[in-house]
């Protein structure tokens, strides 16, 4: 696959969500149907050409159509959600989201047969084959390339803030991590994840991505598996740093706040902003602490002169982009802690159906 151009950061603010699901059996526990679901039946309509599968059969991707405004994101995920629903039923499966599925076990799962994900598995080894991740990612058009490039720099520092309100992941393979996000740990063991480095312009980004593609480090221009990158097909800078969510309002939520962040950004690129010079390492040390403490996380101050308290970032946010939505996020129990005190107290069966996705 070729990579991108530059003439496709062409509109500024539209959005696409891109969601990643687990195909689950009537206990809740994942199973192999995406052959399927995606293969062997036809979607609805607003589903096709839209719904694939990842590496595992279990887990199922959707897209949502673009979406011209943030108005009208709402309708869009939930149309998307409600017919991949309905699609599951019809052929006896249901539908869960979580950063991974507490019961997934690796080694007790199919692989996808797609040549693309065969010849992963073959070049990345052991970290592909246990691959069980689930995550979000949102979309935002950008209508320049050098400002895509400049703004995918500067939302770096707010993405720990981000996997922190989304951690839903405690479980890796049916036993506690530890972690609250151990979705993000798991995934960072591919190559071409994590915190990217910064770039100096679109020129330079599209000739790493090119070196990428030349010297067969990656098959395709998707296999830059980066938190935050432009994506020079789209045309868009996309966010990939949330945990799968099973309720839609906490979506559409980390939705507005990284178009409002976008927004924001392209704002201030078009002032003549100066780019924030922050080192890798406290990028890399700020995620940590968000994949360690979720909602208890305290990050990094901007002089990295001490911490902050998770609470009192998002209230900050939350007032400087008027999106109140974190707050709420933030006040509510975490996903991660959700799944940990149903497992506790109820068991398996009861963790599993929570994470089902309803119609709506």
């Amino acid at each position: 696959m070729e990579g991108g151009a530059a003439e496709n950061f062409a509109r500024m603010g539209t959005l696409g969500i891109e969601e990643e699901f687990y195909v689950v059996d009537e206990q809740g526990r994942p199973t192999s149907g995406t052959d399927t679901l995606v293969y062997e039946s036809d979607p609805p309509e607003i589903l096709d050409g839209r719904l694939d599968h990842e590496l595992f059969k279990c887990v199922i991707e959707t897209q949502t159509p673009l979406i011209e405004s943030l108005s009208d994101a709402e309708d869009s995920l939930l149309a998307v959600r409600n017919a991949l629903v309905e699609h599951a039923r019809g052929h006896g499966y249901q539908i869960a989201a979580a950063g991974l599925h507490p019961l997934a076990k690796w080694r007790e799962l199919e692989h996808a047969e797609k040549p693309r994900y065969r010849a992963q598995l073959d070049r990345i080894q052991y970290p592909q084959h246990r691959n069980t991740t689930a995550g979000l990612h949102v979309h935002v058009g950008v209508d320049d390339a050098d400002k895509a490039v400049w703004i995918a720099n500067e939302l770096r520092w707010y993405l720990p803030l981000l996997l922190a309100l989304s951690a839903n992941s405690p479980y890796w393979c049916g036993f506690d991590t530890g972690l609250e996000s151990a979705r993000a740990k798991i995934f960072e063991a591919l190559p071409n994840t994590g915190m990217p480095t910064a770039f100096e312009s679109y020129d330079e980004f599209d000739a790493f991505e090119r070196t990428m593609l030349e010297t067969d480090s990656i098959e395709d221009r998707g296999e830059l598996w980066y938190d935050v990158r432009p994506h020079s097909e789209h045309g868009t800078v996309e966010v990939r740093t949330p945990d799968g969510q099973a309720d839609p309002d906490r979506v559409l939520t980390f939705v507005e706040y990284v178009h409002a962040l976008v927004r924001d950004l392209a704002a201030r690129y078009e002032d003549g902003e100066s780019g924030t010079d922050v080192r890798r390492e406290l990028l890399d040390e700020q995620k940590w602490r968000a994949i360690r403490h979720g909602h208890d996380a305290s990050l990094l101050s901007r002089e990295a002169d001490g911490t902050i308290p998770l609470g009192e970032l998002v209230d900050r946010e939350a007032s400087r982009l008027s999106v109140p939505g974190l707050r709420d996020i933030y006040d509510r129990e975490s996903g991660a802690t959700r799944q940990r005190r149903i497992r506790d107290s109820e068991g398996d069966d009861a963790v599993c159906e929570a994470l089902l996705l309803e119609t709506r």
